[in-house]
């Protein structure tokens, strides 16, 4: 265990290094001038004396390898710089928002496990009857569903036509049950369909036979050991639906009014605002590493046989 984790540490800064990369490269790549959108923002001319002195300002003037250097030494301690159009530290402005989208990816993820494990564990159970043929149905559905179409489809029944949820905003928990569940239910129909194939598998090992002749339950079996070994891949499929769910808040948030990170991005992308952009991405990028590490470690401790490219084939 410990060689894993110091093997997937030592992993972490050439990963996040490549996204740093990527994310510098983002921005000087565009058509777009980024001293002209500062001026713009700010009512002025974008004259040739005036883009030059923005661009001196920011450091564009120097090397590419100088302002990338420049930029990785202060995004590696979140420092973002300042918004084009507020003119405010994103980092400020990020930490006003995180908590939004994070209340939302966690009540999502909460909901995949009260819903997603029973689904699972009951198809697994009467995969031979039509509760298996409806959950399956269910899943198909789920999965394949757009989640801007699912946000738009549950606003309109339970919001417009039958009054039951807000639809927009974050003023207390009934605003939350919408943009939660239409974050929830593709990753719902994931982890019930990947649940019920894992307990059929472990339903004909030979450990189930062995308990069956000791006269033990089936119930018994099914959760005590069955569910257990099944588990192990569902928490690894959960660390990567965090990430899911985080870059899904982008659409979930502006189809709900959620005031959280994914609409700030949506907002920094229609404003050029590209520090904003830059600072989400290397977040993102960091939460989405760091989630994936912990799962893995406890599929690890989970199902100690898992391999991870250590040399075992």
């Amino acid at each position: 265990m410990t060689r894993f984790i110091l093997k997937r540490l030592a992993e972490l800064p050439f990963v996040l290094l490549g996204v740093s990369l990527l994310t510098f490269l983002l921005v000087r790549l565009v058509p777009v001038e980024p001293a002209e959108v500062i001026l713009r923002l700010s009512n002025l001319p974008a004259t040739d004396e005036a883009v030059a002195e923005v661009r001196a300002e920011l450091g564009m003037d120097e090397p590419l390898y100088v302002q990338y250097g420049l930029w990785l030494s202060r995004t590696i301690t979140f420092d973002f710089g300042s918004s084009y159009v507020s003119k405010l530290p994103i980092a400020d402005e990020i930490a006003a928002k995180f908590p939004a989208t994070l209340q939302l990816a966690l009540s999502a993820l909460l909901l995949t496990v009260l819903i997603g494990v029973p689904l699972g564990i009951l198809s697994s159970r009467f995969h031979t009857r039509w509760m298996n043929r409806v959950i399956a149905v269910f899943m198909y559905i789920g999965a394949a569903m757009p989640r801007f179409w699912l946000g738009f489809l549950l606003l309109y029944v339970f919001s417009l036509r039958l009054d039951w949820l807000p639809s927009q905003g974050k003023a207390g928990l009934a605003h939350l049950i919408l943009p939660s569940l239409t974050l929830a239910l593709p990753q719902i129909a994931v982890v019930a369909r990947l649940l019920s194939s894992q307990m059929l598998e472990q339903m004909r090992e030979t450990f189930v036979l062995f308990g069956r002749f000791r006269g033990l339950g089936e119930g018994f079996i099914l959760l005590r050991h069955v569910l257990r070994n099944a588990l192990a891949p569902i928490v690894t499929v959960l660390g990567l639906g965090i990430g899911n769910m985080l870059g899904g808040t982008v659409i979930v948030e502006q189809v709900f009014g959620w005031p959280g990170m994914g609409r700030y991005l949506m907002e920094s992308i229609l404003n050029r605002d590209y520090p904003v952009i830059q600072g989400y991405v290397w977040l993102m990028a960091v939460v989405y590493v760091t989630v994936n590490l912990v799962a893995d470690g406890i599929q690890r401790l989970l199902d100690p046989r898992a391999e991870y490219g250590e040399g075992k084939t």
